[in-house]
């Protein structure tokens, strides 16, 4: 059970979790590839990547693009989805239809798409590894088109793992991460937030995304589990 020689796609691995999803499975000798929306955050990533990797830029959220980037990208081992915009944290009464239904456009249907068309090129042995968060589990207020992507996305990752065997499926539920994903909020409203978890979690502290990247690791190392949800979130679902 290693990453030694596999090939490795990060769908969002240009920042925060996916990019050290992508230089952990790095350090264990695997090729990666890396994925993101605009170039220039590409070619920053690679900079810290082993020469050799790899760095492709689509629009996730077009089913046409995601189409040609995978028949672009061959075979490989692993596929990892990571990638989404900036968390719409906002009341009910106020919520903005159209940003929410582009937020699900790319954390749920550009997750469906990439297991569409990226299925088909996994060797075997190899697995899809999904993205949801401790949303679904444990909302706050405003949280609503958060918690319900985080569901969506659990629900699909059980179902595929049935439609897609012997293909693996699985899904990483982070909590808190300081990542680019909270950049929507004020810098004041962030680090509260980061210290308000900090003093409930048991672990005393809000995750790193090289912590939430293990979990990634071990799912696509093992070769037993599908179909489940590995949460790390300090504790946050038991406070």
């Amino acid at each position: 059970m290693t990453l030694h020689g596999k090939r490795i796609v990060v769908l969002g691995g240009s920042s925060g979790i996916g990019l050290a999803v992508a230089q952990a499975a790095a350090r264990e000798n695997a090729a990666v590839v890396i994925v993101s929306s605009r170039q220039a955050r590409v070619d920053e990533a690679l900079k810290t990547l082993p020469e050799g990797a790899e760095g492709y830029t689509a629009d996730l959220a077009d089913e046409p693009a995601v189409r040609e980037l995978f028949t672009r990208l061959g075979n490989f081992d692993h596929v990892v989805f990571t990638a989404g915009e900036s968390l719409q944290l906002e009341p009910l009464a106020s919520a903005n239809i159209d940003a929410a239904r582009s937020f699900f456009g790319l954390r749920y249907w550009g997750a469906f798409l990439a297991a569409k068309y990226g299925s088909g090129n996994i060797r075997d042995g190899g697995s899809i590894v999904f993205t949801s968060g401790v949303a679904g589990q444990r909302p706050r207020s405003g949280w609503s088109v958060a918690a319900s992507i985080c569901s969506a996305m659990e629900g699909l990752t059980r179902a595929l793992a049935v439609e897609l065997a012997p293909i693996r499926v699985n899904i990483v539920s982070p909590g808190v991460v300081r990542t680019p994903l909270w950049s929507g909020m004020q810098e004041a409203d962030r680090d509260a937030l980061y210290q308000q978890m900090a003093e409930k979690l048991p672990v005393g502290h809000v995750g790193e995304p090289a912590e939430i990247a293990e979990a990634y690791l071990y799912l696509m190392r093992q070769s037993y589990a599908t179909g489940q949800v590995v949460v790390v979130d300090g504790g946050a679902v038991l406070v």
